[in-house]
């Protein structure tokens, strides 16, 4: 299965889901008015004893405490979904996480943040924030409504016990969840599971202040007992509805995590080790509960845990990644303290990573890599890798900081071969920015040259977990800073379209919360222009390489059979047409995206090569789309 056909399952997936809780809440509603009548005496009015017992319904009553109901769900799921509304991050919160940051010195802790780095890097994602959990067991979550507002969390036990490889499996296996669509799903699940429970709470403070009122008190303590009763019941169905759709998903990750590191050995040493260990995957912190959908392991045991099970057993998704596990639970050998590190084998492994990083040197962005959707391999992984060892350590160092991070992208726009330009932007920097910023700017235009051409994508990649940590006014700042540097040359370029385009693409969602919301789908029939633009600009973006641009447009429309679509002359096109279009493109059906991506790829690739331009720009189109292409590196 592929990564739109996993857009299109979350989709049904979300289908179901509301029909089912549908139900439940029909359920709620029936059982509600059911006990309201028992507690209050509707039916006694309503029993004629010569015709046998026939109650009278009293539709007013029924009707108000539909009202009720509904209300009552309505508010608590609102409500629960609205407190997470900034994301990833306020999940993580919820469990008392705390945000990682390079430049500590704990290994462990520097090791979590590289292999996030690295697989946001390889498979086209947003480089998410990173979360560590004081908890003893072994597990992991993603969290977001999309891969903007994403974040990774991580336990202590997690990062202390596992070895490299097996964090690579465990972030691998997160970050499917990411691209496959199921974190909006899981948030989703939080909140309605909150408005169903919220009837019992309602419930339980009826009964206590019933138990001290004079007058109805039975009716109102036994309202109450009941009410109770039916909120927990429901939150019992829901959770066993929320564990079915659960432990499917979780297979399909771990078989996302094997494709993507090309390594069983990784996820399958972490599932054993959550087996041999002491703690588990068990979460202390009393939120847990809430969340145990979005977790790599179970984070509960006891009575129901198998009853409410949200991932499958441990011995069966070993199997399925790993068939020849033995079938026991071996944990990895505890590490040796720092001063105990043998300084030969140290060195002997930072030569392993460096040969393995330069067998990735020269990615080929042929036609099938560009393709590749979603679905990240090893050779995307040791290509970032190679590119995050080569970044100049200024650069590395400067987009890890929130600082640093808005100097990074000021300096990727300051245009070098116009003097004039460059001393007005340079000086809108000094008189506007934060102070500290043109300092950092300054610098970085020194040895600015240092940077390759193929790094630019990634490293605003690298700055939008940083960016992330400006404050509105902060954010506000920064976004017309950018806008004016742009603006200040009279004309934009197609680097800084695709700057501007996804790094507020990005960064609106976790700043304004625009994009929460559902999102209406459309079909690629009724967006032909769109189509036509978009393509378009692929076929006339470089020249191509013995073909006429009408023959790199015919080559997409092969992808595309059955659309009556013309190649739009290049005077005709302009950035905010451009903008217009993929913002109607992004609620195409899932599976539709996949083939627009292969008409675009397609198109850039008919030629037999592909150029930086044209990388870029593909890559930054599947971005705005929702849909990540692995690393292209020419």
């Amino acid at each position: 299965m592929n990564f739109f056909q996993h857009q299109q399952q979350a989709r049904t997936s979300t289908r179901n889901l509301v029909f089912l809780f549908g139900l439940a809440v029909v359920s709620l509603i029936v059982m509600t008015n059911l006990l309201v009548m028992f507690a209050f005496g509707f039916f006694s009015e309503g029993i004629q004893r010569s015709t046998g017992a026939t109650i009278i319904i009293d539709w007013q009553i029924i009707g108000a405490v539909s009202i009720v109901v509904l209300s009552v769900i309505f508010i608590g799921s609102v409500y629960k979904i609205s407190s997470l509304s900034s994301g990833g991050a306020s999940v993580a919160e919820m469990l008392g996480g705390k945000l990682l940051s390079h430049g500590s010195n704990n290994p462990d802790q520097q090791k979590v943040l590289n292999v996030v780095e690295e697989m946001a890097i390889a498979s086209g994602t947003p480089v998410p924030p990173v979360y560590l959990l004081e908890e003893s067991g072994i597990n992991a979550f993603a969290a977001g409504f999309t891969s903007s507002d994403a974040v990774i969390g991580v336990t202590q036990g997690t990062i202390e016990t596992l070895d490299r490889e097996q964090l690579q499996g465990v972030i691998a296996h997160e970050f499917s969840h990411i691209h496959n669509g199921d974190m909006r799903l899981n948030i989703r699940l939080i909140g309605i599971l909150h408005g169903i429970l919220v009837l019992g709470i309602i419930g339980y403070y009826m009964m206590r202040s019933g138990a001290h009122s004079r007058k109805n008190g039975g009716g109102i303590v036994g309202l109450g007992l009941g009410l109770m009763v039916i909120g927990f019941a429901g939150t019992f169905f829901g959770n066993m509805i929320k564990a079915a759709v659960s432990r499917q998903r979780e297979f399909l990750a771990d078989a996302s995590a094997v494709q993507f590191t090309r390594n069983p050995d990784g996820i399958a040493g972490a599932l054993i080790n959550i087996g041999a260990s002491e703690y588990g995957s068990n979460i202390e912190n009393p939120e847990a509960s809430e969340i145990s959908h979005c977790l790599f392991g179970a984070g509960m045991s006891g009575f129901f845990s198998g009853l409410f099970a949200t991932h499958p057993p441990l011995e069966e998704r070993i199997k399925r990644v790993k068939p020849s596990w033995d079938g026991v639970f071996i944990a990895n050998k505890p590490k040796p303290k720092p001063a105990e590190v043998d300084n030969k084998a140290r060195d002997e492994l930072e030569e392993k990573k460096r040969t393995i990083a330069a067998t990735a040197a020269v990615v080929l962005a042929g036609a099938e890599q560009l393709r590749q959707t979603g679905q990240a391999e090893q050779v995307h992984l040791q290509a970032a890798v190679k590119l995050l060892n080569d970044l100049p350590a200024a650069f590395a160092e400067a987009v890890r900081d929130p600082y640093g991070a808005r100097a990074v992208i000021y300096t990727l726009l300051i245009d070098a071969d116009d003097m004039e330009i460059y001393k007005r932007q340079l000086s809108h920097i000094e008189y506007n920015a934060d102070s500290g910023v043109p300092q950092q700017v300054a610098r970085l235009l020194d040895i600015r040259e240092q940077l390759s051409i193929e790094m630019r994508l990634p490293l605003i990649e690298l700055a939008l977990p940083s960016l992330r940590q400006l404050s509105i006014p902060q954010y506000d700042l920064f976004k017309s800073i950018v806008e004016r540097l742009i603006e200040l040359d009279g004309r934009i370029s197609l680097f800084e379209w695709i700057l501007k385009k996804l790094v507020f693409h990005h960064l609106d969602r976790v700043f304004t919360r625009k994009s929460a919301g559902a999102r209406q789908y459309v079909s690629k029939n009724k967006l032909i222009s769109e189509i036509s633009l978009l393509l378009s600009v692929m076929a006339q973006i470089d020249t191509q390489n013995n073909l006429t641009d009408q023959q790199a447009f015919d080559a997409a429309k092969e992808h595309l059979s059955g659309l009556s679509l013309s190649l739009i002359p290049e005077d005709d096109i302009n950035f905010a047409k451009l903008e217009a279009a993929l913002n109607s493109l992004m609620n195409l059906v899932p599976l539709e995206k996949n083939d627009l991506l292969k008409a675009c790829a397609a198109c850039i690739t008919a030629d037999g090569k592909v150029s930086v331009k044209e990388a870029e720009l593909y890559r930054a189109i599947s971005e705005v789309l929702d849909c990540p292409a692995p690393l292209l590196v020419v």
